[in-house]
């Protein structure tokens, strides 16, 4: 009787350990970990793209993490564990980011490193999180927000002014713009050999983006769609233009499903994912992203040594 006393008296003293143990910090995977699961995989390679073009052009190191749940602790107390087990960023720039949204509890924050809270303020995050992302979260459309408050963050690193996406598809209808009906006034033989030229480089690269498992491959479909727009449109006119960038929009997607159920597309990706690069033919695909901070495509993620000194902001909807 004394040995159970004792064992459940240990038990209860270590009762209000368990009741407020912290929610653990997830393992860094990608630049995208969602946990919460809210987002599709195209916008999750949409994004990872976005952040990956960033950080070989800058060094920045950016990542979104959505989780289903604080257990009470602090939006901000999780976001600064979740910094400093991540360590993104260079060490010594400590140029990193973090994105935190909870979207049962609808709590967010945008976690800033030291060395980039001179350009990413306070209030600069407060705008993007309430402008950017909190309108979209509010319609439960988790795709659009993230992508949305991603974009407005680099923006601002990049020096520009954080703008929402659905205003720059409106401003063309708002500026009076008009596309050519007849495209570019020259001999149709020599419409026809400048088009057979920049063709066979949007279609290398289109080639190139159909072959490409994972996020590079759609980054290259969103990255050629004003190419494909924009050329034939000015050599052809502007029937031409809406049909190449219409058979863009809706062939290529059906192109990547159809060649995801090849073996050859499997073991490419399988590859990737293992060895860090697949053949596919003639070329050589490789993920590693040649970033300081360990970023790539797959495999092998881990932060640079980065610190954050609280700064950012934070929301909720």
């Amino acid at each position: 009787m004394r040995y159970l006393l004792h064992a459940a008296f240990l038990g209860l003293s270590c009762l209000p350990a368990l009741l407020c143990a912290q929610v653990p910090v997830p393992f860094l995977t990608g630049r995208i970990v969602d946990q919460a699961g809210v987002l599709s995989e195209p916008a999750r390679d949409r994004i990872s793209s976005m952040l990956k073009v960033h950080e070989d052009a800058t060094g920045n190191q950016i990542a979104v993490l959505t989780v289903p749940t604080l257990d009470g602790e602090s939006v901000e107390d999780y976001a600064v564990r979740v910094f400093e087990d991540w360590k993104l960023g260079r060490k010594g720039e400590d140029d990193g980011v973090l994105v935190v949204i909870v979207p049962p509890e609808k709590r967010m924050r945008i976690e800033v490193g030291y060395g980039l809270e001179g350009t990413l303020t306070d209030a600069a995050s407060s705008r993007i999180i309430r402008d950017l992302m909190t309108p979209r979260f509010r319609e439960g459309n988790y795709d659009v927000g993230v992508e949305a408050g991603v974009t407005g963050i680099l923006q601002i690193l990049e020096g520009r002014q954080p703008r929402d996406p659905e205003a720059d598809w409106a401003a063309p209808a708002k500026s009076g713009l008009h596309f050519p009906t007849q495209g570019a006034p020259m001999p149709i033989g020599m419409k026809i050999l400048v088009g057979l030229f920049v063709f066979s480089i949007i279609g290398l690269f289109t080639f190139i983006g159909l072959v490409t498992p994972g996020g590079a491959g759609w980054f290259l479909y969103v990255f050629l769609i004003p190419f494909w727009a924009m050329f034939p449109m000015a050599i052809f006119g502007s029937t031409v233009g809406l049909v190449t960038i219409g058979a863009h929009l809706l062939g290529y997607p059906v192109g990547k499903l159809l060649l995801s159920r090849t073996g050859w597309y499997r073991k490419a990706r399988e590859d990737l994912k293992t060895k860090g690069s697949a053949r596919i033919g003639g070329f050589t695909l490789g993920s590693g992203g040649g970033s300081s901070g360990g970023f790539s495509s797959g495999g092998g993620f881990s932060g640079g040594g980065g610190r954050s000194g609280g700064g950012g902001a934070s929301g909720s909807w």
